[in-house]
């Protein structure tokens, strides 16, 4: 009996110790990149410690006037954030609510064609739809913020499956039908009734949108659009110290934004973790 003991407790020591192991590795891999771009950002040209990059990062008017197109990339990518989550949701979750209550049997046809982008490579995206940004150049105009039309193609894939999981989890004909026969119109069924109740999965969806909006760069540089990632790659010939204090502070940043979205994504009654230090332990009777 003592001898299994032993056993047991030698075999957790051991599972323990991998675990352990297994995270130092992959700490390791993600913070080393990290800390060496730290360090070459704070050495100047004699190989001495300096702050001169990260004060002229900091130095808003310097950066606008030394550094344009560092500008304009941020701005774009900060308004595509935005408007790639919206129109993806105002596009999927009506589209896909309405094939769950009206025409089931095209729930297969649907996920096929949200699916599809997978298979198509960034390249052969671009290709197809250069014709049409030749029309949305004539209407709308040449701004990079019209990326957002084609950002919406590459996140279908994964804002379908989230959506997909949070409708599954609801009976959307029992809820739509009931708020219908109270005298609901379908605005307020969709507003009031759907959406409070797949709130989860739509901020996953948005969470995985912004990702993938913060960090695309091939599709921005194959149109010839300034996004982020543009400028700091064009940045990169000029002054690679300055873009590389650019891709670390655009990491925390993207790091803030997903931790936040993340943070509101949580369920309505759980207990915030401050509140929940704050609650008095029971005491054993």
């Amino acid at each position: 009996m003592s001898a299994a003991r032993g056993q047991r407790a030698a075999f957790r020591r051991r599972q323990d110790l991998f675990r352990w192991v297994v995270v130092t590795v992959v700490v390791l891999f993600f913070l080393a990149p990290l800390a060496g771009s730290l360090d070459f950002t704070t050495r100047d040209a004699g190989g001495h410690r300096s702050t001169q990059t990260w004060s002229t990062l900091l130095d808003v008017g310097a950066i606008s006037s030394r550094y344009p197109d560092l500008q304009t990339g941020f701005l774009a990518s900060a308004g595509l954030a935005v408007l790639t989550p919206a129109i993806m949701l105002l596009l999927l979750v009506p589209t896909m609510t309405w094939v769950r209550l009206r025409v089931p049997g095209a729930s297969r046809l649907v996920e096929f064609l949200c699916l599809l982008p997978l298979t198509v490579p960034a390249i052969v995206l671009v290709v197809g739809l250069t014709p049409v940004y030749a029309w949305v150049t004539y209407f709308l105009g040449e701004s990079t913020i019209w990326l957002a039309f084609a950002y919406v193609v590459l996140v279908l894939p994964y804002a379908y499956r989230s959506l997909d999981a949070g409708l599954r989890a609801i009976d959307v004909r029992t809820l739509s039908e009931a708020a219908r026969s109270l005298g609901a119109g379908w605005l307020t069924v969709m507003v009031r009734v759907i959406l409070p109740n797949v709130r989860t999965a739509v901020l996953s969806a948005s969470f995985l949108a912004v990702a993938l909006t913060l960090g695309e760069f091939t599709i921005a540089s194959l149109f010839s659009r300034t996004n982020l990632q543009v400028a700091m790659y064009l940045l990169g010939k000029s002054d690679a110290q300055i873009s590389v204090a650019v891709g670390l502070a655009f990491l925390v940043f993207s790091f803030v934004v997903l931790f936040a979205l993340s943070f509101a994504g949580g369920q309505r009654g759980a207990v915030a973790p401050l509140a929940r230090l704050r609650r008095p332990r029971k005491e054993p009777s």
